[in-house]
């Protein structure tokens, strides 16, 4: 394995690590040690910084245009490709809880592709995309503009699992 495919592996090791010490710092907050999760959420910091740092080195952040290019081409592989296969071996192996957060994720990832696609078609006209809040589920990370919904269209979950993104 060379420094190329070293960076890559390092890179999904740090972004891993980062979002398994934000599940680790929650589980914490929820059974009262908010000095843990603070540590956690220290570590999972640090880990971003990792991980964006291999990311620049591999020099695969390039303009805004060619972001989102590479963005709504992730996005269209996973719920085109990669969810519907997981989705039916989860079904063949009878793991129901799996099926459901990978038919959660296919349907999410539909909408984020049309975000992005939007996104790029206005910044091919020079423009950036109108101003906006976004809301997401909790539950299934539907992400909806504008407002949160009454009711998730993915996962039905109310109004209350929705986050602000600030």
């Amino acid at each position: 394995m060379g420094t190329d495919e070293n960076l890559q592996t390092a890179f999904a090791g740090e972004s891993q690590a980062n979002r398994k010490y934000t599940a680790f710092s929650r589980k914490a907050e929820q059974e009262g040690f908010t000095n843990i999760a603070q540590l956690f959420k220290a570590a999972a910091e640090a880990e971003t910084v990792h991980a964006l740092s291999h990311l620049r080195t591999m020099k695969q952040v390039e303009s805004t245009n060619e972001n989102l290019k590479t963005a709504l081409e992730g996005e269209v592989y996973e719920h085109n490709k990669m969810y519907p296969e997981f989705i039916k071996e989860a079904e063949s192996e009878n793991r129901n809880s799996a099926k459901i957060t990978f038919n959660y994720a296919n349907q999410v990832e539909k909408v984020h592709a049309d975000l992005y696609q939007r996104a790029i078609d206005a910044i091919n006209t020079g423009k950036d995309i109108e101003k906006t809040q976004y809301f997401v589920c909790q539950t299934c990370g539907y992400t909806a503009e504008g407002e949160s919904p009454d009711t998730c269209p993915v996962c039905g979950s109310p109004k209350q699992r929705f986050k602000l993104v600030e």
